[in-house]
């Protein structure tokens, strides 16, 4: 079983049937009770909606275990759904993680995949999965490059012969871009918005480049205004949205620029030659490979799938496991 842990999605990848599950990272817990009402996407749909007594929280925060008990949680939870109820000894979970997570954060989700059930736990840092997911040949001795946009990190790497070379990972990523809507809306509209709303419009007329039609974007916001306390609805446009998202945005091209620096030459000509791969749900925000290409002066691609990369990379590493074996960045055997 491969595992893309995501702070904003979870993807679950069998042996033999593919990716069998894709629901948010998100849980709803009875305070009083202490036990999980809902999980995925039905737990997302309470956030920011619920009575006193029940919280809807995402587990994880910048890509790391940030709620030990509520991850045990939602991975218990995932694994029955995906064999159905029936309880499976889980022979081998390989689970894709951030690369600059720290030794005790690895730990944290060894131990979380461990008490879900698994009897051998595998990490493989997450950009060398998106790049193998993405159908690059990280196995040949050429330069690949590849930018892994998800919901709490971003992560750049440069990989060759199944190793990573150089790699980068800030934790500025899809939830930041989300949190730079809200305060804008606060600052300029003086309008309070959720995460969600503020999710949606990201969605629908957010941009890191412009494009000709940038100018027809417009949507209608609903919020509680500041001022009178009383809800209220306000008409945005996509240029205004992209422009409050800039200052995220140029911290994940300052990290690609400062990976690129530190490249060795050969595996530089390689990257100029074969471009750069986009992965993660960061990829889908219209015009960022534009604007990657711009910044650069490569060509960015965005893969097939990009929401599906890390979890795909991680069900080929599990069915190619011996030609593959080297690619892991961590390992617990629980007999």
């Amino acid at each position: 079983m491969g595992i893309d842990l995501g702070t904003a999605n979870t993807l679950v990848y069998v042996s033999g049937k593919g990716i069998v599950l894709q629901e948010p990272s998100v849980v709803a817990i009875d305070v009083n009770e202490k036990v999980a009402l809902a999980v995925g996407e039905e737990a997302k749909k309470m956030l920011g909606r619920t009575p006193g007594n029940v919280i809807a929280l995402r587990p994880l925060r910048d890509g790391v275990i940030a709620d030990f008990d509520t991850a045990e949680l939602m991975l218990k939870s995932f694994i029955q759904r995906v064999n159905e109820g029936r309880s499976l000894i889980l022979p081998r979970i390989v689970i894709g993680i951030p690369s600059g997570v720290t030794g005790v954060e690895r730990r944290a989700v060894m131990d979380a995949a461990t008490q879900a059930g698994a009897r051998e736990v595998y990490l493989i840092d997450e950009p060398v999965a998106a790049a193998i997911g993405a159908g690059l040949p990280v196995a040949e001795p050429t330069g690949n490059m590849i930018i892994d946009i998800g919901g709490g990190t971003t992560e750049v790497a440069v990989l060759s012969l199944q190793g990573t070379v150089i790699s980068e990972s800030v934790r500025i990523a899809g939830d930041e871009l989300t949190e730079a809507i809200i305060i804008y809306m606060k600052k300029v509209h003086n309008l309070v918005i959720g995460e969600r709303t503020a999710e949606d419009i990201k969605i629908r007329i957010g941009s890191a480049y412009p494009t000709n039609d940038d100018g027809d974007a417009m949507m209608e916001v609903r919020g509680l205004h500041l001022l009178s306390g009383l809800p209220r609805t306000v008409t945005i446009k996509g240029p205004e949205i992209r422009e409050s998202m800039l200052e995220p945005l140029s911290v994940i091209i300052e990290a690609v620029k400062r990976t690129l620096e530190r490249t060795p030459p050969e595996l530089a000509a390689d990257i100029i030659d074969r471009g750069i791969m986009l992965a993660g749900g960061g990829a889908l925000l219209k015009g960022i490979d534009t604007l990657i290409s711009h910044e650069t002066g490569i060509v960015t691609h965005i893969a097939a799938d990009p929401l599906s990369c890390v979890v795909l990379g991680t069900g080929r590493v599990l069915e190619n496991f011996k030609q593959l074996e080297r690619v892991f960045s961590g390992r617990s055997r629980n007999m």
